[in-house]
């Protein structure tokens, strides 16, 4: 794989270098300077001309300056003649701003998507994104990876005889639902109300959770509002123990103190799309490696194969 240059931004390197250990190549170096008008600059110290370009970089604190960071690598990288430039966003914070559901409002999944592609972005290789419609947003080709298979096989090692996936609410059932059917389980969801960003209702669940062993299923876990909420329902329905999956483990404002502090919480499931520092770590915390399948759809993706074909397998 000669032809492929992979550059990391500052977002998240111990994922690309991971990527690239399982890749076989090199993580090229990329210098991230400040003028003193506290302007970014970017330079690619690695050849790109006529290259396959990867960046990786997911949009997390701080998305701004992560976001205009990722900017100038696409400008760098087309402007030193790479033959393509693949964005590996392992985390698309933008793609929670996916509707106007209200007046005069932003919609910045769409207008983020337009100024990555208006950068010298060709191609963008993204994970479970918030919500489907995303994907849409982007006029080049997208290839939409989720998490679910690890997520499965690390649940495979538990009795799943008597376990009911639940969603916090029904946007995310259908993917609730594809990760029962890996688990051979059964699936529920929430009847969710968001009144503010940290501010949802849960009124009941819809789905058999009495005494049973339940495993909550979220795209990501920001806040942690939803899931607590969740929490409640479940104990008052009479479930047998809970345990907590998402892919993306945002973890903001001390939710995985407050997720981990709940007596009935067994463990809390994530992988390493975004970083997690270690000082937020608690021993109910497990982390699966996401590295893997990123690396395998970047050499698939530089090969001209098929990338869908990954979910295919067992």
């Amino acid at each position: 794989m000669r032809d492929i240059a992979v550059f990391s931004g500052s977002a998240h390197p111990e994922l690309a270098a991971e990527v690239c250990a399982h890749l076989g190549v090199p993580l090229s170096p990329a210098r991230v300077s400040r003028f003193a008008n506290d302007c970014l600059e970017v330079q690619l110290q690695a050849n790109c001309r006529e290259r396959d370009v990867f960046l990786i970089q997911p949009l997390v604190t701080p998305v701004q300056e992560n976001l205009v960071e990722l900017l100038l690598m696409c400008d760098a990288a087309r402007g030193a003649s790479a033959s393509r430039v693949t964005v590996v966003m392992s985390h698309y914070a933008y793609a929670r701003s996916d509707k106007k559901d209200a007046p005069r409002i932003s919609i910045g999944g769409r207008l983020v998507a337009d100024l990555l592609v208006s950068s010298g972005a060709d191609r963008v290789l993204a994970l479970t994104l918030h919500s489907p419609q995303v994907h849409g947003f982007f006029s080049v080709p997208v290839d939409h990876l989720h998490a679910l298979r690890e997520l499965a096989e690390h649940f495979r090692g538990y009795d799943l005889s008597n376990t009911t996936v639940v969603s916090p609410d029904l946007g995310n059932a259908k993917e609730a639902a594809a990760f029962a059917r890996l688990l051979g389980a059964k699936v529920a969801a929430g009847a969710k109300q968001r009144f503010a960003d940290d501010r949802v209702s849960i009124s009941t669940v819809i789905g058999d959770v009495a005494d049973r062993d339940v495993i909550v299923l979220d795209d990501e876990i920001a806040k942690g509002s939803t899931v607590v909420e969740l929490l409640d329902r479940l104990r008052e329905l009479g479930a047998r123990s809970i345990r907590v999956a998402c892919t993306h483990g945002l973890f903001a404002a001390g939710a995985l103190k407050r997720l981990s502090d709940q007596p009935d919480v067994l463990e809390i499931v994530c992988t390493n799309t975004v970083p997690i520092p270690a000082g937020h770590r608690t021993d109910k915390l497990t982390v699966l490696s996401i590295a893997p399948a990123l690396a395998e759809a970047m050499r698939r993706i530089h090969n001209g194969e098929s990338v869908s074909a990954l979910f295919d397998a067992p």
